[in-house]
């Protein structure tokens, strides 16, 4: 009776400690979408910003340590999603020239961004997702 009540409370205690659920599902999704940002990035993008995100100075902006990453979120939503034309201002440089549009799906906008906005000194622990880039119009 002992040993049957010993095996019993080992067994409870183990089961306390053994979690319900395997770890295997846990996932960041930040860091699952910057992952496929980075291919997109390299297929889409790496052309004209380069490898290092640093751009082209006077023709391609900066991506590297960007103010405007950081400050104009829709903004740069909107040029990965459709295109930009004009004048803008990237860590006090003007730059005035015109990137088409990619023809990205939300989605891959939003890895895009995760990943540009985390790379090369820019920070960004607030996630992109494909809802957020879906509510942003021309």
């Amino acid at each position: 009776m002992k040993l049957i009540a010993c095996c019993f409370l080992i067994c409870c205690s183990l089961y306390s400690i053994i979690p319900t659920k395997p770890n295997y599902t846990q996932t960041d999704p930040l860091k699952e979408s910057i992952v496929r940002g980075r291919e997109i990035y390299n297929d889409f993008c790496m052309s004209c910003h380069l490898p290092s995100g640093k751009g082209v100075e006077k023709v391609y902006p900066p991506l590297a340590k960007s103010d405007y990453l950081q400050t104009e979120r829709i903004a740069s939503i909107k040029a990965i999603k459709f295109g930009l034309t004009g004048r803008i201002v990237v860590n006090d440089k003007i730059y005035n020239g015109t990137m088409m549009p990619l023809g990205l799906s939300d989605d891959e906008v939003a890895d895009v961004m995760n990943y540009i906005t985390n790379a090369w000194g820019n920070k960004n622990d607030k996630i992109i997702t494909e809802d957020e880039v879906a509510k942003i119009k021309k």
